[in-house]
């Protein structure tokens, strides 16, 4: 029952991610700069994110320690960056829809092979045929979502 409450939870932030490309792209109009938008929503979730953190107490992790992470921890910040802008960019292009289809294709794909090399420390988990279907689909689903705007 317990995996229930995260699927639930995963589901609820994949709803909510789905508006931020609309907002941002909004944005980035009245703005009239796609990077001006990201670096705005950005900052104001570097800001929750500071606010949460203080907030969590004693619990909240040994900010000394940050000089003994691996170089590449930079790669997720990184990522969320380019996310956000080109999310601004290509989401009013494609639509949510097929952004999102084709964003959750490319993020199956990637993840995919992170878990077949045991990327970042990872343990292995093997590509089998199942897996293979799976992306398979999703990747005809991000076909389908395309032809269904022409």
């Amino acid at each position: 029952m317990s995996n229930f409450l995260y699927i639930l939870a995963a589901v609820l932030m994949g709803a909510a991610l789905s508006l931020q490309p609309a907002i941002n792209a909004t944005m980035a109009r009245v703005l009239g700069n796609p990077l001006l938008a990201a670096g705005i929503s950005i900052s104001i979730s570097l800001v929750v994110v500071v606010v949460l953190w203080l907030a969590w107490g004693k619990a909240a992790g040994d900010f000394s320690q940050f000089k003994y992470l691996p170089w590449w921890v930079v790669i997720g910040g990184v990522v969320g960056a380019i996310f956000v802008a080109g999310s601004i960019v290509t989401a009013p292009v494609l639509g949510v829809a097929l952004f999102f289809v084709c964003m959750v294709a490319g993020q199956l794909i990637g993840s995919t092979i992170i878990d077949q090399i045991g990327a970042f420390g990872l343990e292995v988990k093997p590509i089998n045929t199942m897996k293979i279907v799976g992306l398979g689909l999703v990747i005809l689903g991000a076909g389908l979502v395309q032809n269904s705007n022409s």
